[in-house]
């Protein structure tokens, strides 16, 4: 579904990916794993065509995203939900939802699309008016979450889910990240959370200064490995 090949990419003259390859395969979940600086942000950066590479290949459903524009990236079926949210402050959860919908080009109507939302997150039912900027910082993730899936991705790419989230909703937004993988929609999960990843990824990556230094299956993670590529 999703490969990248020998990506490298550049802030300025900073070189921050040095040939970094990953794959996604349909229905896997994929975890990305490193220390803060190595360059995890600016790899799903790159896939979303906000961080263009200036070398390498993009490949997702056979499509080379390497020169789209970062507008199209969404609509080939990649959901995005960023680091630290990113939902829109000033409009309500209903307002922030109707912009998932409206990538998914109101394929459905909006009660029908909605349920599974609330099935799964009941407190945005009840927060339906309310302004996206005055939510918990963990009923704003569950928001960004739903609002990515609702434009019906066939990949969902998550940075740093569990950031600033209290510990109660820790296993709440876990729960819901594999349950998606579950439901077929690939996932691409970077998350500071070893533990958390590990336990709900199919595979992982560990990244130091802007390369992979390890590729394999979760329970391939050891201790020794974590130890060795994390220094934990």
């Amino acid at each position: 579904m999703l490969q990248l090949t020998d990506v490298h990419a550049y802030y300025g003259k900073s070189h921050i990916l040095q040939g970094v390859s990953i794959e996604v395969r349909d229905g896997e979940l994929v975890g990305v794993l490193g220390r803060n600086g190595v360059g995890k942000t600016t790899l799903l950066k790159s896939i979303m065509g906000l961080v263009p590479p200036r070398a390498g290949a993009v490949v997702f459903d056979g499509v080379n995203l390497r020169n789209s524009p970062a507008h199209e990236v969404p609509r080939l079926g990649i959901g995005y939900v960023p680091q630290g949210r990113r939902i829109f402050p000033l409009l309500t959860v209903r307002e922030n939802l109707r912009t998932g919908l409206a990538k998914a080009g109101n394929r459905v109507d909006e009660d029908t699309a909605l349920a599974p939302v609330f099935a799964d997150f009941p407190v945005l039912r009840a927060r339906l008016e309310q302004l996206g900027g005055t939510l918990s910082g963990g009923e704003q993730q569950m928001l960004a979450i739903s609002r990515a899936l609702l434009g019906q991705p066939k990949l969902i790419i998550l940075d740093e889910p569990l950031e600033g989230l209290m510990p109660a909703m820790v296993s709440m937004v876990r729960d819901t990240v594999r349950r998606i993988a579950d439901m077929g929609v690939s996932v691409l999960l970077v998350e500071q959370n070893v533990k958390m990843a590990l336990g709900v990824a199919d595979r992982v990556y560990i990244m130091q200064k802007g390369t992979v230094t390890f590729a394999g299956r979760a329970e391939e993670c050891t201790d020794t490995v974590l130890l060795q590529h994390l220094g934990v």
